[in-house]
C-alpha cells in the first residue's frame, strides 16, 4: 500500500455541495479518491500536453459493404504498427463493424493515426480516448 499523505483543503460551501452531488452520482466511495481522480486527471493532462508515451483506444464503427474500405483502414493502420498494440474486431449486424484499436505512443501520433482512420469515406463514427501508460502518476 502506498504511503499516504492528508492535506486540507477550504472550498466555498456551493462548490464543496456540487463536487458532493458529482461524486455520489459517479459512486465515488470517499472525497479522497474523487479528488485523487482529479489529480491524476491533471496529471495526465500535462503528459498529453509534453507529448510524453500515452496508451489508448480508437474506436470506429463502419460499414463493411463500402467498397475497399476494409483494405484501406487496414492500410492505415500497418503504417502505425509501431503505435497499435492490438486491434479488435467485432461484427455489430450485417452491414456494421466496430474495430477496437489499442494504441500507445505520442499523443500526436495517436491522434494522427484516430483522425485518419475516421475521417474515411464509410466509417460512420470515430473516437479517441487517451489516457496515461502509468509510469508518471
Amino acid at each position: 500500500m502506498p504511503d499516504l499523505a492528508r492535506f486540507s483543503v477550504s472550498l466555498a460551501k456551493n462548490l464543496l455541495d456540487k463536487f458532493d452531488q458529482h461524486i455520489q452520482a459517479e459512486q465515488y466511495p470517499t472525497r479522497s479518491k474523487a479528488v485523487e481522480d482529479l489529480i491524476r486527471l491533471c496529471l495526465i493532462k500535462k503528459e498529453w500536453a509534453q507529448g510524453d508515451e500515452v496508451a489508448g483506444a480508437v474506436l470506429i464503427v463502419y460499414d463493411h459493404h463500402k467498397p475497399n474500405l476494409a483494405a484501406k483502414l487496414t492500410r492505415i493502420q500497418h503504417d502505425y504498427h509501431h503505435t497499435i498494440i492490438s486491434t479488435q474486431h467485432i461484427h455489430l449486424d450485417h452491414d456494421n463493424c466496430l474495430e477496437i484499436i489499442v494504441v500507445k505512443g505520442k499523443p500526436e501520433e495517436v491522434e494522427t493515426l484516430a483522425q485518419r482512420l475516421k475521417t474515411m469515406k464509410g466509417v460512420k463514427h470515430g473516437s479517441l480516448t487517451m489516457t496515461t501508460t502509468g509510469k508518471g502518476v
